[in-house]
């Protein structure tokens, strides 16, 4: 039985992943900073899932996240790396804390956790890591700047690992949503919102996750799984377009 690790796993995307994966006979894990939601969902999912305790920005809950999982699972074979946050508005209207914490949750989370769980990854006779990227890793979002530019760290790390880890014979691969129907997106201060709509549900998501978890990946396959319609359209014109036209593309958008 495959084992699957997921962070932020509690609500949103990650939970519907989780119950995804569970239905389709994987060991899932499902770790969160609130634990309390975690293990609700583990036992309404039944005995082939745990929940745990993960602050992703903390090192040593990964390490005891990942030795814990992977003693009750026997091995660890897919991590979903999810857990996010997400402030909008104005750059100078948030305040540098907020700015940071994205940071720390958003990139050094992905970090930690692809950098402690590749010594179980490696020993696994398959194995793979599928990430959390954005449409805002795209072309940078007015009044999404810090969350925007994490994502694009986040595909950044992807391609990077994507080619390193070859060598393990472990993909890297990430999914690029638009706006998802998450508890993220509530109330959200960004002109980009209103122009291009909240059209994904969690469940789009988790379908794309769990068809590149068991997709037969060569070398020709996208290290990159742009979500939905609206994505799949910027992302292909982002690739042809001159710089320019993706700049004013993108004035649009943010134009109230």
């Amino acid at each position: 039985m495959l084992s699957i690790l997921i962070s932020g796993a509690a609500q949103g995307i990650g939970a519907a992943a989780a119950k995804l994966f569970y239905q389709q006979g994987y060991k899932v894990g499902i770790y969160d900073i609130n634990t309390v939601q975690a293990q609700q969902l583990a036992q309404q999912l039944g005995p082939n899932a745990k929940a745990g305790l993960l602050d992703v920005s903390n090192i040593q809950h990964w390490q005891n996240a990942l030795e814990e999982f992977t003693q009750w699972a026997g091995g660890l074979n897919i991590l979903v790396n999810n857990a996010g946050i997400l402030y909008s508005g104005p750059f100078e209207d948030t305040d540098l804390i907020s700015h940071h914490r994205t940071i720390d949750i958003n990139v050094k989370g992905v970090i930690n956790g692809c950098h402690s769980a590749l010594p179980y990854l490696k020993k696994a006779a398959f194995a793979r890591v599928i990430n959390l990227s954005s449409a805002s890793a795209i072309y940078g979002q007015a009044d999404l700047a810090s969350y925007s530019a994490s994502k694009f760290a986040v595909r950044g790390l992807t391609e990077s690992l994507d080619i390193e880890w070859l060598k393990h014979g472990i993909r890297v691969l990430d999914v690029m949503p638009l706006f998802v129907q998450t508890a993220m997106v509530k109330d959200m201060n960004a002109e980009s919102i209103h122009k291009m709509g909240v059209s994904l549900s969690p469940e789009d998501v988790a379908a794309e996750i769990i068809s590149l978890a068991e997709l037969k990946a060569n070398l020709l396959t996208p290290t990159h799984r742009p979500v939905g319609l609206k994505t799949k359209v910027m992302f292909g014109l982002s690739n042809i377009s001159p710089q320019f036209v993706n700049r004013i593309s993108n004035l649009w958008i943010a134009k109230k």
